[in-house]
């Protein structure tokens, strides 16, 4: 996902509208990439775009589809496109920590996520750019696209990150409204964990954690959707 290492600063943020093309542009391309394992019973496809020439790191995919007994599409977009750190810190449980760096507008901003995780491996910190895109028109769709970013060179951002290993991650994620009340989740992304990880370990274990966090979602979410009907 080469195409997303465009801001390594903070003093040089593409365009909101360039972002947010890339992010579909991308997600297109899915479609054409190599389907490997379903998990969940098979609701959650995973695929798979293997390292660009000097890269480590493959792309991967997933795709899941949900009635809503799982959630409608406002439900979805109301936790993942919209305070999407936060609401990952309930559900994800390796993120001990999240904090928003800058606010830059509306539907941008930079967070920070520090995860830990079982010794020998360090605490990571990934401080990312979000760009977020609702469409209204038909099918609605719904955009959330997280690129790496540094801080370091502006002492007032680069105070609020945690002390950890760094760590760089893309991310794009769509919520497609279909027919039927259904709505499509596809995600791809690309990470790096830094640090003295072999890649292999890494690229190993991505299609079943990309997987687990449909799970997660869904497991976290009908706790409190059912905890807002009885407060009802």
């Amino acid at each position: 996902m080469s195409t997303f290492q465009l801001t390594n600063n903070a003093l040089d943020i593409p365009p909101e509208s360039t972002i947010i093309t890339l992010g579909n542009e991308l997600l297109a391309s899915t479609e054409s990439w190599k389907k490997g394992k379903t998990f969940a019973n098979g609701k959650v496809l995973t695929l798979r775009r293997l390292p660009a020439q000097g890269s480590e790191s493959s792309c991967h995919c997933r795709v899941s589809r949900h009635d809503k007994d799982d959630a409608t599409f406002d439900e979805f977009w109301s936790k993942l496109g919209v305070n999407k750190a936060e609401n990952e810190k309930q559900f994800v449980g390796a993120i001990k920590q999240v904090a928003e760096v800058k606010r830059i507008s509306a539907t941008q901003s930079i967070w920070t996520l520090y995860y830990t995780y079982p010794p020998p491996v360090s605490p990571r910190v990934f401080t990312v750019l979000q760009t977020t895109y609702l469409s209204s028109a038909s099918p609605r769709s719904g955009l959330i696209v997280s690129i790496p970013i540094d801080v370091s060179e502006d002492e007032e951002l680069a105070k609020i990150e945690r002390k950890g290993v760094r760590g760089r991650y893309v991310a794009v994620e769509r919520l497609l409204e279909l027919d039927d009340d259904k709505v499509e989740w596809r995600m791809a992304t690309s990470a790096t964990p830094g640090g003295m990880i072999p890649s292999f370990i890494a690229e190993s274990s991505m299609p079943g954690q990309i997987a687990a966090d449909v799970t997660h979602f869904l497991k976290w979410f009908r706790t409190i959707r059912n905890r807002t009907a009885v407060e009802a």
